[in-house]
């Protein structure tokens, strides 16, 4: 074995330690960063052929890996718009410059544009919701994506345009017989009109309804016959439905076409009754807050109670998350080690569910790292040593032709 040869195996050795106190530094200064992944030092030895029972000193090699599949505990906040994710998956967020990344760091804050950041700056994407089918999304790429944007959500009013309406009349009345209920539908500025409904009975299992809007004279906005079969059940063969309400304007305002279905009215030995009776639309409200659901659905929470979803927040994942490449901000990018990236929604094949209000903590155990220290401040040490003998026996070696 060479005296040089010794002196590079220690230098080696005190690299090696030095990387590991590296990460042994970074996971110790983010051990409170939100979604941070820790990172440590794997060791695997350099072997130098040996010959005629000479010894060849060969050294250490260093490789660092992200424990990122490792998730960490979960610290519970005040805000809805803090997200953490409880099982599998990253957060969409994008950069100032249109770049996409990934990350597990979920606290964002709504931004006066609408938007949501993290404390890194870059912000959350997703889809637009849709309340009859799930978005469209490219599975392997970031494409379609947009920021999750929640302004001019302020006062809200939405018009009536679909409801439902069903009722019980009494078969033991009489020809001629008439009964009336009404049903509080909203306006195009969201103020609440009151429809009126008159069910008149007309012969044996026949009846008429009428309903007439505000007003006086008040206008017939809709009529139509009701057959009912020998068991009191709507004849739907013969009985027009739903009933359509045709549109009308008060008070500068319109109330549009409504779609009323009353499929479900019936004719039994019972007084009369109101089953069912709803609509759509809400009056004009304020917004009181957001919520997030378990699905990664944004909605906007109004003052008397509607829940409006307007978003819905994808996930991405990747067949190796170890091994993606970290970015500054706890952010990450696919490497050609990580595979392909897939996107989904929380709560669906391969993805987690999504927390509000909650925070995922960082998963480094700073006892751990602790230990980790004071054993590479050792090893540092002793590698030092081995290189100042070699260092000194070279000296003497020099020293002998003298």
């Amino acid at each position: 074995m060479s005296l040089y040869g010794t002196m590079r195996t220690g230098v080696s050795g005190m690299n090696a330690q030095s990387n590991r106190l590296s990460t042994v530094a970074d996971n110790i200064a983010n051990s409170s960063t939100v979604g941070y992944k820790k990172a440590s030092v794997q060791f695997s030895s350099m072997i130098l052929p040996t010959t005629n029972g000479a010894y060849n000193s060969g050294g250490v090699e260093t490789d660092v890996r992200y424990s990122i599949s490792s998730q960490g505990t979960f610290s519970y906040t005040t805000s809805e718009t803090d997200l953490a994710i409880n099982g599998d998956g990253f957060f969409i967020v994008k950069g100032d410059d249109g770049t996409p990344y990934m990350t597990r760091a979920g606290s964002f804050v709504l931004q006066d544009d609408g938007t949501l950041k993290n404390t890194a700056g870059y912000t959350l994407q997703g889809y637009e919701y849709d309340s009859t089918a799930d978005p469209t999304i490219v599975v392997n790429g970031f494409d379609g994506l947009e920021d999750v944007d929640l302004s001019g959500s302020g006062i809200s009013a939405v018009a009536s345009t679909t409801g439902t309406l069903n009722v019980n009349l009494p078969n033991g009345a009489e020809d001629g017989f008439v009964q009336t209920t009404s049903l509080k539908v909203f306006d195009s500025q969201g103020s609440s009109r009151l429809i009126e409904f008159t069910y008149t009975k007309v012969t044996d299992n026949e009846w008429t309804v009428e309903a007439t809007g505000p007003g006086v004279p008040a206008t017939v906005l809709g009529v139509t016959s009701l057959f009912f079969t020998t068991d009191g059940q709507l004849d739907t063969a013969l009985s027009p439905t739903p009933l359509t309400l045709q549109t009308f304007d008060i008070d500068g305002a319109v109330v549009p076409d409504i779609t009323l279905e009353i499929g479900d009215t019936t004719q039994l030995a019972s007084a009369f009754s109101v089953e069912e009776g709803k609509v759509n639309g809400n009056a004009a409200s304020k917004v009181k807050g957001y919520e997030i659901d378990d699905k990664g659905v944004v909605s906007i929470a109004y003052e008397n109670g509607d829940l409006v979803p307007k978003f819905r927040v994808a996930l991405a994942s990747v067949q190796s998350p170890d091994n993606l490449n970290p970015v500054a901000g706890n952010m990450y990018t696919q490497s050609n080690d990580s595979g392909v990236v897939i996107l989904g929604y929380a709560g669906s094949s391969g993805f987690g569910t999504i927390l509000s209000g909650a925070l995922e903590d960082s998963n480094v155990d700073v006892a751990e790292e602790l230990t980790a220290m004071i054993e590479s401040q050792r090893n540092y040490t002793a590698n030092s040593k081995v290189f100042q003998t070699g260092s000194e026996l070279m000296e003497v070696l020099v020293n002998l032709k003298r």
